[in-house]
């Protein structure tokens, strides 16, 4: 069996595997992020070689220039967060939230919105009391995700704290285009305000996280 040096020739051993555990653990690595870009640029310049060891892995590397989003898929369905039903209401919501940016700036530009924005859309679906500290343990979750950045302190709760959403969202669920991924954003939203799947945010369950200084 050849050496796995062998194999990554040029390429730095250690820079692989710190990328690789990196898109591993978060999900998602962005072209647009600062923390990932210099990820996003080595995988790109090595693709094959991230496809050949997620392949063992049983991955598949889903690499999105027109996006610049970069994750990995489990055609077994295996190796998948699992999201509390208020996380995955939330997640709705935000992916809901940046396609309708979208459709008012060009591409080039960013989707950012208020807090106050995401609790608008979540009071619209009558679910009851949104508690703050689940709410911001979510969207810390997000965060760790890459699918979202906060532009401001979180820790307030403050109305107007701006969040930037990240075209990761898109890839959080499967869609063919943003008008997909809209629809079956509003379709999903409207079972959970239909009392389908029943939500008591009070009952959802916290997760430890680390407290990022900019939050």
């Amino acid at each position: 069996m050849a050496d796995f040096s062998e194999i990554l020739g040029d390429v730095s051993k250690e820079k692989f595997r710190q990328t690789m555990n990196r898109l591993l653990n978060e999900c998602f690595i962005l072209k647009k992020n600062s923390t990932t870009a210099s990820d996003y640029r080595f995988i790109v310049a090595n693709q094959s070689l991230f496809e050949g060891v997620l392949d063992l892995l049983g991955y598949e590397l889903i690499v999105r220039e027109d996006q610049g989003v970069i994750t990995i898929y489990n055609p077994a369905g295996t190796g998948r967060i699992r999201f509390s039903r208020l996380e995955s209401i939330l997640l709705l919501i935000l992916r809901l939230l940046y396609i309708e940016k979208m459709r008012e700036v060009s591409q080039a530009q960013e989707a950012i919105v208020l807090l106050e924005e995401i609790l608008e859309k979540y009071g619209m679906l009558k679910l009851g009391r949104l508690r703050k500290d689940l709410l911001l343990n979510a969207l810390r979750g997000f965060k760790r995700l890459n699918l979202i950045a906060n532009l401001d302190r979180m820790d307030t709760g403050d109305p107007g704290i701006r969040i930037q959403i990240y075209p990761s969202i898109l890839f959080a669920v499967t869609s063919v285009s943003l008008e997909e991924a809209y629809q079956l954003a509003q379709e999903k939203l409207a079972q959970y305000a239909g009392g389908e799947e029943s939500i008591d945010a009070d009952d959802e369950s916290e997760k430890e996280t680390d407290e990022d200084p900019a939050d």
